[in-house]
């Protein structure tokens, strides 16, 4: 009698594990509802308020408690309230030029001694993506200043502070003489600084606020996102195109402007923001287009602006498919569907990453990958991410 009440017992508490593993999977972190909107209710699953004030106002972010039949607490979410948000659509090209906030450390290399080789800086326990911020208590500056720093120190130990996965901490790391030039190295290669053209997602026009990308500026080699020091913004003309194919990604090929148009404020994995100097022609408050949820987006056919060459931005058909529980910046499928820009670029190509996504006359999103196999499909971002991440 009690080994069946046992049996009991574990397969209730199975399908409890269950249940509550099923409904943690299908309940997003985060939840978008329009300004004054009352919070979905659904039969199984319930969101409440944590405390009884409710905020109403046009952009305020709370935390929320979801529960089975109102009873089993699941998780908390995160609710965020949007008012009636217009912003300029963008569609032209840019360029970014951004330094970083400290010097990212993108490899290592051997450093020839007298006694065979070393790498003095991997043996400290200095690892690729790791930022140097300061060496012996000082901010580091550039690349150039540290290799100089590291060349006057006669091989004496270098106190050296790094952050890690937002962790700061420190190491001491003694220089090795090179044998081949007789200089001090730690045998560390670092980068500040990065430039790249992508397509400006929208513009916010009273401040001059944009967005661009949909996706944040990482390094090359790592792939780890690039902390921003400083960055300009500069014009880009269009002056031809890499087609894409199977296996080979397309791209946008460029020329910078000497002038500087902007500054860059942010890069995040939902894209770059900063603040224009001047609207670009042809932006005005008139222009505005509201904005639509992900719960307002529907799968099925779609628009993206662009610009491919000197004919300025044209707007182009797509299919877009809302992805379930998708992370990050990977948020919807897009399929392009356009005869002419499928002629030109093979669809999706390096360049047009920002390119804002509108369907039913509201911006949704913006394109932010291409599939390598197929170029004609990519990714694309929820406009109310991109918000979130600008803050």
């Amino acid at each position: 009698m009690k080994i069946k009440a046992l049996r009991t017992v574990l397969t209730l508490l199975l399908l409890t594990s269950v249940l509550l593993g099923a409904a943690d999977y299908c309940i997003e972190d985060s939840l978008a509802i329009r300004a004054g909107a009352p919070l979905p209710v659904g039969t199984w699953v319930q969101i409440r308020p944590r405390t009884d004030a409710i905020p109403a106002d046009t952009r305020t972010k709370s935390t929320y408690c979801a529960s089975l039949w109102g009873v089993i607490p699941l998780k908390q979410i995160r609710v965020q309230r949007y008012g009636d948000i217009r912003l300029c659509p963008g569609g032209m090209p840019f360029g970014a030029k951004m330094f970083t906030d400290g010097l990212i450390v993108v490899g290592f290399t051997d450093v020839d001694c007298t006694s065979g080789t070393r790498q003095p800086a991997y043996d400290a326990g200095i690892r690729v993506k790791d930022i140097v911020l300061k060496i012996n208590g000082a901010p580091v500056g550039s690349a150039e200043n540290m290799g100089k720093l590291v060349a006057a120190s006669q091989g004496k130990p270098l106190e050296i502070t790094l952050r890690r996965n937002d962790e700061e901490f420190t190491v001491t790391v003694t220089p090795t003489l090179s044998h081949s030039d007789n200089v001090y190295k730690t045998g560390m290669w670092v980068r500040d600084n990065t430039a790249g053209i992508g397509t400006i997602t929208f513009i916010e026009p009273e401040s001059g606020a944009f967005a661009g990308l949909g996706h944040g500026i990482c390094d090359s080699e790592t792939g780890a996102l690039m902390p921003l020091s400083r960055g300009i913004v500069v014009d880009v003309t269009i002056s031809g195109i890499q087609k894409g194919q199977s296996g080979a990604p397309g791209e946008l090929k460029g020329h910078f402007s000497s002038g500087k148009i902007g500054s860059l404020l942010g890069n995040t994995h939902a894209g770059v923001f900063g603040i224009m100097t001047s609207l670009p022609d042809g932006v005005k408050e008139e222009t505005a287009l509201p904005i639509a949820l992900k719960n307002e987006m529907h799968d099925g056919e779609a628009t993206i602006f662009c610009t491919l060459d000197e004919g300025g931005i044209c707007e182009y058909t797509v299919n877009v498919r809302k992805l379930k529980n998708s992370l990050d910046n990977k948020n919807m499928e897009i399929t392009v569907t356009d005869p002419v820009l499928l002629e030109k670029t093979g669809g999706i190509v390096q360049g047009m990453s920002g390119s804002p996504i509108l369907q039913d006359g509201k911006i949704i999103g913006a394109v932010t990958h291409v599939l390598i196999n197929d170029p004609a499909k990519g990714y694309g971002i929820f406009i109310e991410n991109m918000l979130d991440a600008a803050g």
